[in-house]
């Protein structure tokens, strides 16, 4: 029950969540997906989560206060990893200790514990990147070919992303873009939901130009729904009619 989307342009990176995890007539919940760990000047990561709520939140726990290494027992933590890659490493070490953790008597509780995160940022002078990260602590990483990666419900927001945003897009076109997505995503599924938290880093600013949570009584977010709205009833109003008639 979420939607985030990561997009990786050459200008920098963009991060969308929002915050909705559960959905019925009378039992909606809220809480923060995308969490960040920012020294400014030094060093800028976001995090996005999906999936089980109690594995997320061990994650993101065990980051801010340590993770012991099993062979040499030093404890890491995020907020001191020397690159993206390490970062993203242990990111992967503690969602599978998370998941110990909350997955205990799994079988027998028939709940899903399956997670899904995105990760992204920079570390001094290395690369900005993002990366996708699996329940089972393995990740992909995010190409110029195919500049964004989604978690949660995205089959809803992807074909916005897919026609409108390529490695060269300007960031605020992108965060833009992202945020249509997400609107496309809000009015096609009652598990997706405002507010929504966003976060946008430009490529060697080593701090976070943009964070801040978006709610319903936004004034930007609500004329760019409508205008949205308008576009796409223009175009399709603008196409031919389809000239087909009668049976083969």
């Amino acid at each position: 029950m979420t939607y985030c989307c990561g997009i990786l342009v050459r200008d920098g990176l963009v991060m969308i969540a929002d915050t909705r995890t559960n959905a019925g007539l009378d039992n909606i919940s809220t809480f923060r997906k995308l969490h960040l760990f920012e020294e400014p000047g030094e060093r800028v990561m976001m995090l996005a989560t999906a999936g089980n709520l109690s594995v997320t939140q061990g994650v993101v726990n065990l980051l801010t206060e340590g993770l012991e290494d099993e062979e040499t027992h030093e404890v890491e933590r995020l907020i001191e990893a020397s690159s993206m890659l390490q970062a993203a490493q242990l990111v992967g070490r503690a969602v599978r200790r998370s998941l110990s953790i909350a997955g205990g008597g799994a079988e027998q509780s028939g709940v899903s514990f399956e997670v899904s995160l995105l990760f992204g940022g920079q570390i001094g002078t290395g690369a900005l990147r993002l990366f996708m990260i699996y329940t089972a602590g393995n990740f992909i990483e995010c190409t110029p070919d195919t500049p964004y990666l989604q978690i949660g419900e995205h089959k809803y927001g992807k074909p916005i992303l897919d026609r409108a945003v390529s490695f060269d897009s300007d960031i605020l076109d992108a965060l833009k873009i992202g945020l249509i997505s997400m609107d496309s995503t809000i009015r096609s599924n009652l598990s997706v939901g405002l507010p929504i938290d966003l976060a946008l880093l430009r490529r060697g600013a080593l701090r976070t130009e943009i964070a801040t949570r978006i709610d319903g009584a936004d004034p930007y977010f609500q004329d760019l729904r409508e205008s949205w709205s308008r576009a796409l009833r223009a175009a399709h109003m603008a196409i031919p009619t389809p000239p087909y008639r009668g049976r083969e």
